[in-house]
Parts: C-alpha cells; sequence; structure tokens
C-alpha cells in the first residue's frame, strides 16, 4: 500500500492533474478490478473516505467546493462511466457525441454544441465503453468492433471502436432519462395540437394497428412511450428491441431484447426469432421498437391474426417512403414474395401511419396522421387526416408553421366508437388548428 512516501503538491496544481493523481493513489491502495462486481452504498462510503484522505494529503489546501467536486468525480471513474456522468446527469443534453476522447458534443434544445467534457486518451475512452458493454451482456473489441448497448437509465449506446473508427473511439447516446415525456410535455412543446392528441388516444384505445415513421432523432421511440400510456393496463403486452429503450408503464410488460452471435459467431437470436415465439405467449399486443429487416413481414402478419393495436416504428421521411422503406426491409430479408402481395399485407395489417420530423433548427413535430385504406390494383390508398404545414424560419434558424385538419373522416370511426371512444363531432372538420 501506499501511504507515507506521497509527494506534496502545489495548492494550484491543475484540477484534472490533481485528479489524475489522486485517482492514481486510489488505484494503487485498492483492487478496482473488483469495484464493478460489488454493490452497496456502504462501499461507496468507505472509498469516499480513502478519496477524502487522500485529498487532505496531496492538497489540503482545496476550498469546500472544488474538494466536494473532485471527490465526486473520482467516485464517477472509479463506480460510474468517468467523465460521461456529468453529460448523463444533465437533463438538458438530448443526445451525446463523442468522437474521439478530445472531441465531444452534445445536443441541446435541438442544437449541437461541443461540450468541454473530456477523456484522457482513447485507453480511458475504451474503458469506460467497456464498463457500460459488460453491464449488458456485450462485448467490444477488434473482433466485435461495432456494438449497440443501453445504460441502466434505459439511454442507448451505439459505439464503433479502431480500426473501423479512425480518430478513436466513437459514442452516440440517445439519451432517456428515468421519467418519459407524456402528452402534456409534447403538447406543450407543440409537437402536436388537442385535436389531433385526442385521435391519438382514441386509436390506441381501439387497437388501431399503427407505425410511427420518422427520420433519426425525430422523436419515434418518445411517441412511441407516450401512445403506450393509452394501452389499457389489463393488456398483455410483449415488447420486441435491440437495444431495449422504450418505458411503458403498464404493469403486464413481457420485455424482450435481441441477441447478437457470441465470439464463435453462435447463438444469435433475432427479431424475427422473438416475434414469432411472441405469438406463442398469448399477447394482447406486440410492439416493436423499431422493424428494421425481415421481422417487418412478421409484425404484418401479426397485425392480421388477432392482435390488433400494435405499434412499431419505422425509418422513413414521409407516409409513403415509409411503405416502400417496409417493402425493401422484407425483401432484402431474403422474403420472396411478389411486390402486389407485400402491398396488400401491408394495407390490410395497418391501419394508420404517423410521421414525425425533426425541422430544421430543431423543433420535432407531428407532420402527417395518415389512414391506410386499401389496395387499388398495384397501389397502397392513404389519406391524410391531419398535417403540419412548414411557413419559414425565423430568425434564430427555427423552422415555424401550422396544424391542420384535412376534412378527411377517418374510414376507421365505427371501431372507435365500438371500442367507447367518443370524438367531436367538429374534430376532422376542414381548419387551421391552434397549436
Amino acid at each position: 500500500m501506499a501511504g507515507s512516501g506521497l509527494s506534496q503538491v502545489d495548492s494550484n496544481m491543475a484540477f484534472d492533474d490533481l485528479k489524475r493523481l489522486i485517482h492514481g493513489k486510489l488505484v494503487e491502495k485498492l483492487d478496482l478490478t473488483r469495484v464493478g462486481d460489488l454493490e452497496g452504498d456502504s462501499l461507496r462510503r468507505e472509498i469516499r473516505l480513502v478519496i477524502e484522505h487522500l485529498c487532505d494529503t496531496e492538497n489540503p489546501l482545496l476550498n469546500r467546493s472544488e474538494r466536494e467536486r473532485l471527490i465526486e468525480e473520482i467516485l464517477d471513474e472509479t463506480f460510474g462511466f468517468g467523465p460521461l456522468e456529468l453529460l448523463l446527469k444533465d437533463q438538458d443534453i438530448a443526445d451525446i457525441m463523442i468522437n474521439g476522447p478530445k472531441h465531444v458534443f452534445v445536443e441541446k434544445g435541438g442544437r449541437i454544441e461541443r461540450s468541454n467534457v473530456v477523456f484522457r486518451d482513447n485507453q480511458h475512452l475504451l474503458q469506460i465503453l467497456d464498463r457500460i458493454v459488460s453491464k449488458v451482456g456485450r462485448r467490444v473489441d477488434e473482433t466485435s468492433p461495432l456494438v449497440d448497448a443501453r445504460l441502466p437509465d434505459g439511454s442507448r449506446l451505439n459505439a464503433v471502436i479502431p480500426p473501423l473508427a479512425l480518430d478513436g473511439p466513437s459514442l452516440t447516446i440517445r439519451k432517456f432519462g428515468s421519467n418519459p415525456l407524456g402528452l402534456e410535455d409534447l403538447l406543450r412543446f407543440g409537437a402536436f395540437t388537442p385535436e389531433i392528441a385526442m385521435l391519438l388516444e382514441g386509436i390506441i384505445k381501439a387497437r388501431i394497428n399503427t407505425i410511427i415513421s420518422g427520420g433519426t432523432g425525430s422523436g419515434k421511440t418518445t411517441l412511441l412511450n407516450t401512445l403506450s400510456s393509452f394501452i389499457q393496463p389489463d393488456h398483455r403486452v410483449i415488447t420486441i428491441e435491440d437495444a431495449a429503450e422504450l418505458q411503458l408503464q403498464q404493469d403486464h410488460i413481457l420485455r424482450l431484447e435481441t441477441r447478437p452471435p457470441n465470439i464463435e459467431g453462435k447463438g444469435q437470436i433475432t427479431a424475427t426469432d422473438l416475434v414469432k415465439n411472441a405469438l406463442r405467449m398469448r399477447p394482447d399486443r406486440i410492439i416493436i421498437g423499431e422493424c428494421r429487416g425481415a421481422e417487418s413481414l412478421d409484425m404484418l402478419q401479426a397485425m392480421n391474426t388477432g392482435h390488433e393495436g400494435s405499434l412499431t416504428t419505422i425509418h422513413a421521411n414521409s407516409p409513403r417512403d415509409g411503405v416502400s422503406r417496409l417493402e425493401t426491409m422484407i425483401t432484402m430479408g431474403g422474403v420472396e414474395l411478389p411486390l402486389k402481395a407485400l402491398r396488400q399485407q401491408f394495407a390490410a395489417a395497418v391501419d394508420l401511419i404517423i410521421q414525425v420530423n425533426r425541422l430544421q433548427g430543431g423543433p420535432r413535430k407531428v407532420t402527417h396522421v395518415t389512414e391506410v385504406l386499401n389496395m387499388e390494383q398495384d397501389t397502397v390508398i392513404m389519406q391524410d387526416i391531419f398535417l403540419f404545414i412548414q411557413d419559414g424560419i425565423d430568425e434564430e434558424g427555427r423552422a415555424y408553421g401550422h396544424f391542420e385538419a384535412t376534412g378527411v373522416r377517418p374510414a376507421f370511426m365505427d371501431r372507435l366508437e365500438a371500442a367507447g371512444v367518443r370524438l367531436p363531432s367538429n374534430l376532422f372538420a376542414n381548419r387551421v388548428l391552434q397549436g
């Protein structure tokens, strides 16, 4: 153990240098390789006492706030995710983007800005990454340099390491707090209007099969979480995801997560495997976090075979693009079906597409609420019920516009009424909505 021979440090030593020195002394005193396996506040308190002693030994002239900050950051290095902890605790940050140890960017209020948080070097960043992925049974190394994982708070992480990432490990974290945004939050942010909210609540209660379509960072998962709050509490819901990030509020939830192959290339469990198995588990509804491949066809078939009210998301820029993307994913998944047959499956299974988009400057809007009607020859017939029309860009570079009802009354209104959903008679009247 180190103790008596600690060198004195000048009181004006740079904060980071002092932190590095004390953390190094802590490593000498303790077997930190075991820390990740130990639980409990008592262990954290014991190590805190050691750090406090080291602080007093190395620099007794630190003021109270500097000393407390130093102790907390060293505890984060020891028990948590090091410099990441500061960003993860910031409720205003939606996304964290790390391009190597010295280039860290965050998204706040829809805008991307550089953070003053940095890592010591590539090895430091790799250590933090390994600590994250090992907690959820994933691995990242030269044989598996790509990884999807989740943090304890549900935030989603994607990482790419060298040799694929040329400038050091690259991490992208989509944050999901412990308190997901609710309907009132999205209304306050202007994502949609009260009229649209009434319809969205009604379609969930009436078990209308729905796809949420949108680009990266447009708010698909946030909207899916919000809509799920309207699911009846006695319904058995099965969720299927690559990296679990949904935060459903019901009691009767069964969460399933895919599994990548092991180091020998075996043991992979795909979303298709999980969808097929979920059908044997007596679900009332199936929710796929995101359709990305051949499981899209299984999802459509589930919607067609008594699992009404199922939900999923898809990457697409418009409702019509969403149809094309599903067709492409199913075809690329090795399913050999004529295009017309695929479209018939889609038209029979899906009732509604909700399109969300992240507009210039950051605002996220529900831009289309579009009903899927039927097939006419080789074309899927759809009709817009509500739209967001962009009017321009303000002085701050943010897009603005208005919502409008198109005057179209949905064909599934009888299903809403049969489910006890009563909507105002003028809800769909053609007009500009106040949002």
